[in-house]
């Protein structure tokens, strides 16, 4: 099956490639085109990450090189398919085209629920959309790369869920890109009002081995009393350069969770910022990463508590295999009025190679007297009787060491409530033991 991706005339990231990008697109709000306009403004002002910057610490920034990708016009045939499990609706991007989408069920149609690709939602619902795209920017090193996203955003979704009401499937999005260096920017922003409910389900995937590059930004917002899951999961070929930036705003009462899963790209970095806004919110920040070969996952995260009686708690493991690395570096903040904040912070690397390399900066802020808040990070090894005992029961080193890792990861999963998405992380995760 061979891609349709076309030459261009206009295919680097460059100014006349964005030019032509932004009159594709005139007919959307002009706050929108003005906010593009700033952000590739933006974009060529900043200058790449530098060897000094603490926000890139133990990061391999020779392998961050934009040049020679470009913006693809044209979807892909190359579309794997979208795992089977229960959910409400659902929408497909091939190289920032929209190439598949079930409709929206009528009955939540008719209580207001929005769910549609970002374009469409900016000509129809521009005000709505406008009221939180970025209003809580990640801020953690990667504004660059947040910038060139923000002006070339094209496959974007769009969720809202009105006051009151709850959706008891969850929402699936799918990002595709095939095609040597082409690029892509997903965009994805979550409104969830007063007291309602819902779920997003993201899924990035290659639909070829070749280089890509990926720049995504999420802008998650639970108002008061709402319960938000997300869940992202990210399996771009093994060539891939990822960037993405999580937002999460949680108000009064409202309880987040937010669980990634990184499996694929050369280097992929992840920034998530979380911030308590009102009393009582509670955010769950949980990642899983299966590394091996030379690849490198870079995890940087920030819980910021501004508002008493909030907990939140973040629980990122790593399962390292080969010369693979990992990085990360979080910090938990506490303001001054954020009395009787409750922030838990743990990392653990599982260390399954003599040559791969965990690297942890766990960090606290703490401005109020009554708080109670930890961190830490482990890595380690697994006990040689562990491994023994398998391959002593006729099971092969790569397969014992899936094994290893399931029961590593399993104490995350299970805080899942859909067990049919449980169950298809695990079958994800088992596919990275698939591949040669």
């Amino acid at each position: 099956m061979s891609s349709s991706v076309s030459a261009s005339p206009f295919t680097g990231l460059d100014a006349e490639r964005f030019a032509t990008h932004l009159a594709q697109r005139s007919y959307l709000p002009a706050w929108w085109i003005a906010a593009k306009q700033e952000a590739w403004n933006e974009f060529t002002s900043l200058p790449m990450p530098a060897r000094k910057d603490e926000n890139w610490r133990f990061a391999n920034l020779k392998g961050l090189s934009l040049d020679d990708f470009i913006v693809p016009e044209e979807h892909s045939s190359l579309v794997p398919h979208l795992p089977n499990f229960p959910h409400a609706s659902e929408i497909i991007f091939s190289n920032r085209q929209t190439v598949g989408r079930s409709g929206l069920p009528k009955e939540l149609a008719d209580q207001g629920v929005i769910f549609a690709p970002l374009d469409e939602a900016l000509r129809d619902h521009g005000d709505l959309v406008r009221n939180y795209f970025q209003q809580h920017p990640v801020n953690l090193g990667s504004e660059k790369f947040i910038a060139l996203n923000i002006a070339f955003a094209a496959c974007g979704t769009f969720l809202y869920v009105p006051k009151g009401v709850k959706v008891d499937l969850p929402f699936v999005v799918q990002h595709t890109i095939s095609g040597d260096k082409q690029s892509i920017f997903p965009h994805t922003i979550v409104a969830l009002e007063e007291s309602s409910e819902a779920s997003l389900v993201e899924f990035f995937v290659s639909g070829d081995t070749a280089s890509h590059l990926a720049s995504g930004v999420n802008d998650l917002h639970a108002g008061q009393n709402a319960k938000l899951t997300y869940v992202g999961a990210q399996n771009w070929s093994e060539d891939t350069l990822s960037f993405q930036a999580n937002s999460i705003h949680a108000a009064r009462d409202a309880r987040v969770q937010c669980l990634n899963v990184h499996l694929g790209g050369r280097q992929a970095r992840h920034e998530s910022h979380s911030r308590l806004a009102g009393p009582g919110a509670h955010c769950d920040m949980l990642a899983l990463t299966v590394a091996k070969g030379s690849q490198e996952f870079d995890q940087r995260t920030l819980q910021t508590h501004q508002a008493p009686h909030t907990t939140s708690d973040l629980l990122y493991k790593n399962a390292l295999i080969d010369t693979a690395k990992t990085i990360f570096s979080g910090l938990i903040v506490v303001d001054p009025d954020a009395q009787q904040t409750d922030a838990y912070q743990t990392n653990r690397n599982l260390l399954l190679s003599d040559k791969a390399e965990a690297n942890s900066l766990p960090g606290l802020e703490i401005q109020a007297n009554d708080v109670k808040c930890s961190h830490g990070s482990t890595s380690g090894r697994v006990p040689p009787e562990q491994e023994f005992y398998l391959q002593s029961r006729g099971i092969d080193p790569v397969k014992a060491h899936e094994l290893i890792v399931f029961g590593f990861f399993e104490e995350v999963l299970n805080r899942l409530e859909d067990e049919h998405l449980h169950a298809v992380l695990s079958e994800l995760i088992q596919s990275k033991f698939k591949k040669s």
